[in-house]
């Protein structure tokens, strides 16, 4: 459980859109039989709130509606506007973290022109690096994306970390390079313990409990070694919150008056337990 030294905060996740008629097998490296010919597993797309009566923290910034066309994903709701459920402004943000670069998290950013945005040095260094010579590494990023991010460095606005950092009391960031080099992870302290939201370092609960990554990754090893630091970072299993698994949406309360932000702070839901399916699902 989190330490009573630490503030208690609510973390809220919206799903915002999805990418739907995905086969299971594009969720998963390795094929190893644990797949049903033919299944299909989809792909949420989350951004999550950070809460308490002191303190708001964003993670992540989801992307537009132009965007989603251009991509083939289905956008429910624009994610900045849906920020106005919870009472807030983008313009009155003044912190984001942006878990890593790649388009389904680093959108929008022009939209916070207040915030503080919160980024690993790495990640910079690797989206504006040579590696985005390579059309397979650099098609999950978006140029306008990363040149908000360099503009926001000129304007004071990106603030870099190079590991562990605080971002406001009792939050920490931590870097789990692997799906990007910069890839980081947000632990918050919770009434229901240390919650992790893991953002891409597991797309998926499948993922890391059968330590079968993701298929878009800069480092094998480091993806798994990863995997280990994520759950010595949590108070548990389902205290780690994947970046793109439709099972949250489903284990978890609503938040009353605003069903569409989901209660991660909260117990799992009575009688909803997960199970990994031969497609490799948790459900």
């Amino acid at each position: 459980m989190a330490e009573s030294t630490h503030p208690v905060y609510e973390v809220l996740a919206l799903r915002f859109g999805t990418h739907a008629g995905r086969p299971a097998r594009d969720n998963f490296l390795l094929d190893e039989g644990q797949f049903t010919p033919g299944s299909e597993m989809p792909m949420d797309f989350f951004l999550w709130a950070i809460r308490n009566e002191r303190h708001f923290l964003l993670v992540d910034t989801g992307f537009p509606e132009e965007m989603a066309q251009r991509r083939g994903r289905t956008l429910f709701r624009d994610p900045v506007d849906a920020l106005a459920d919870l009472g807030i402004a983008a313009e009155d943000v003044s912190d984001v973290v942006i878990t890593h670069m790649h388009y389904d998290h680093a959108g929008n950013l022009d939209r916070f022109p207040h915030a503080r945005i919160h980024l690993q040095e790495e990640e910079l260094q690797f989206c504006t690096g040579p590696a985005m010579r390579h059309h397979v590494v650099r098609k999950p990023f978006e140029p306008v994306n990363v040149k908000t991010a360099v503009q926001g460095l000129f304007e004071d606005q990106l603030v870099l970390h190079s590991g562990q950092s605080e971002i406001i009391p009792g939050v920490t960031v931590h870097p789990v390079p692997g799906h990007t080099p910069g890839t980081q992870v947000v632990r918050v302290p919770t009434a229901r313990g240390w919650v992790v939201l893991a953002s891409d370092a597991t797309h998926l609960w499948a993922n890391i409990r059968l330590r079968s990554p993701f298929p878009i990754l800069d480092h094998l090893t480091q993806m798994l070694e990863g995997y280990d630091r994520i759950e010595a970072l949590a108070d548990g299993d389902d205290h780690i919150i994947p970046g793109h698994d439709p099972q949250v949406a489903l284990r978890f309360p609503r938040l009353t008056g605003a069903p569409d932000w989901i209660c991660l702070h909260e117990p799992v839901l009575d009688g909803i337990e997960t199970a990994t399916t031969t497609a490799g699902a948790v459900r």
